[in-house]
């Protein structure tokens, strides 16, 4: 943690890379609580994320995210799994700067295992191969300018990726 309040950890990745299971088990193995900001807009908004783009647009869910990133990374004290987009905000990602953040990185296959393309992610609702790969080129460079650490999750359990989160921001000797 850099200063004394806000997370301890933060992650970031792409829809399916694990962020709410590896932020589970992290908050768990460290003893502190999880908080993830899409369900912090969820609860604000009172109505599911694939709703608040159909009714209010992108630009609008954009705005909550920005507020509930910021609100959760002044707040929490724990573990901090941040919705995929949320790095696409300048101001979230000065925020982020100097903080212990993880970006899980996932394979297409593996994402496309983990949450079907056919679940409700609203930038994925047309020709979801296309859109992930479109959505991966814009957002993988800002996953990267943010990342204190890089971890792939291919060939492993939310418990390796975990272990490997905990290694890599020095929060426990290999």
């Amino acid at each position: 943690m850099t200063g004394p309040v806000g997370p301890r950890l933060v992650l970031v990745g792409p829809p399916g890379s694990g962020k709410s299971t590896v932020g589970r088990l992290l908050a768990e193995r460290l003893g502190v609580e999880f908080r993830d900001t899409d369900a912090d807009i969820v609860a604000t908004a009172g109505k599911p994320i694939a709703d608040i783009f159909v009714d209010e647009g992108e630009p609008h869910f954009r705005e909550l995210e920005k507020q509930a990133v910021a609100a959760a990374l002044a707040e929490h004290p724990g573990v901090l799994a941040l919705g995929g987009g949320a790095v696409l905000a300048e101001s979230t990602r000065a925020l982020l700067k100097d903080r212990k953040v993880a970006y899980l990185e996932v394979a297409l296959a593996d994402a496309v295992r983990r949450v079907g393309l056919d679940a409700p992610r609203p930038l994925l609702a047309v020709n979801p191969r296309q859109q992930w790969r479109e959505l991966m080129e814009r957002r993988r460079p800002l996953y990267l300018e943010v990342a204190a650490a890089v971890i792939s999750t291919e060939d492993r359990t939310p418990e390796q990726v975990a272990e490997a989160v905990l290694v890599s921001l020095e929060l426990k000797e290999a």
